[in-house]
């Protein structure tokens, strides 16, 4: 493929010379050639070239003004500019230099000299062409890796949810349904895009403390004592740790490639795993400080965690359990009511009733196939 090369003088003559001199080259170069800096710069605005050969001294745009918006426009910013002058100041060549010139050649040009910088710089650009050719390549193939890897992350993390649910029959699609009505809440509330992301995600993993509980505490049908009821709070405690904790697995890895540990890395400090492990610790804690594990109160509490915590009642008050039947939605609703601002923080409950027809939506979406089949469960 013949290679694009633009010539740019005001005065005719000087382009007539410069198409004979190169007129040997015609084999392997298409030349074009403009009468003015504009009428360069369109002809560049409408198609690529591979190098440019200007002179300085032009009315209105002189080859200086050329080659600075050359390269302030992304199109052209790479394509070489060789200049051409029949000025002699000792400051024109380290100004176009300066300005990202290839060269500089004096007038009269000698014809082997303009041929000679013209291959040199037409060959560079081939090798950096070239080069951001291969690293577009292998962006796009770092981006798709990427991608690949988070969707298998967030794939891992969901199943991680589902993993504590397995250990009760009764729960279904909760910890989905808590994703997406935490989701739908974070947003009514004006959250920003990332934080909303991060708790849709996060959210799920709520209770994953529960791996840890016994059945004889997690599904018993009866109410718990206070020994069992002790052991069941500790469900927050056990989730922020699985969570929150230094991978022994990963530091056996990366001690096995040689690498650092996974807390060195930074890794620790994961913010999904931050977030996600926020919420297991502190998603029972009330907002007049009466709940569990630490005792926090009001905006002590991540908001992340009040979000979550009146998800997880709406979703629980609506679902089956061991120890109770699901209520109606108009009971749910009248429960979650009598308890804000004791347990749950007014502006999410305002959020939470604002988005109750899209919650309402999700539910029955996700709706636990044995309990739809029944008619039971938040109906409204």
């Amino acid at each position: 493929m013949k290679k694009h090369v633009l010539f740019v003088d005001d005065e005719p003559n000087v382009l007539d010379g410069l198409r004979r001199m190169l007129r040997g080259e015609r084999g392997r170069w298409e030349l074009d050639f403009a009468g003015s800096a504009d009428e360069a710069l369109d002809r560049m605005r409408a198609g690529d070239f591979d190098a440019v050969v200007s002179d300085v001294n032009m009315p209105g745009k002189d080859g200086f003004a050329l080659l600075a918006e050359m390269r302030m426009a992304e199109r052209t910013q790479d394509v070489p500019i060789i200049i051409l002058t029949g000025r002699h100041e000792t400051d024109i060549k380290r100004r176009a230099l300066d300005l990202g010139a290839a060269d500089l050649l004096n007038k009269p040009v000698e014809p082997q000299d303009l041929i000679a910088r013209l291959r040199s710089v037409i060959s560079l650009k081939d090798y950096q062409d070239e080069i951001k050719g291969q690293n577009a390549i292998l962006e796009r193939k770092v981006k798709d890796r990427t991608a690949e890897l988070e969707g298998s992350r967030l794939d891992i993390i969901w199943r991680l949810g589902k993993a504590a649910e397995h250990r009760d029959e009764e729960t279904g699609n909760h910890v989905v349904r808590v994703g997406c009505y935490s989701r739908v809440i974070a947003e009514t509330l004006g959250a920003d895009r990332e934080f909303v992301e991060m708790l849709f995600v996060t959210s799920p993993l709520h209770d994953i403390g529960k791996i840890g509980i016994p059945d004889a505490v997690l599904l018993k049908p009866d109410p718990l004592d206070k020994d069992e009821w002790d052991v069941m709070k500790r469900h927050c405690v056990i989730g922020a740790e699985i969570l929150r904790e230094d991978s022994k697995v990963m530091n056996a890895f990366l001690a096995w490639r040689g690498a650092r540990t996974y807390g060195d890395n930074g890794n620790a400090q994961d913010p999904i795993l931050k977030m996600a492990s926020s919420i297991a610790l502190t998603h029972h804690e009330w907002w007049d400080g009466t709940g569990y594990p630490t005792g926090l109160a009001g905006e002590e509490i991540p908001l992340e965690s009040r979000i979550v915590a009146l998800a997880d009642a709406y979703d629980a008050l609506c679902s089956k359990r061991p120890y109770k039947p699901a209520l109606s939605e108009a009971e749910a609703l009248s429960v979650i009511h009598d308890e804000v601002g004791r347990h749950f923080d007014p502006a999410v409950s305002a959020a939470f009733e604002e988005s109750i027809k899209e919650l309402r939506a999700i539910r029955t979406e996700l709706c636990d196939e044995a309990s739809c089949l029944a008619g039971m469960g938040c109906s409204p």
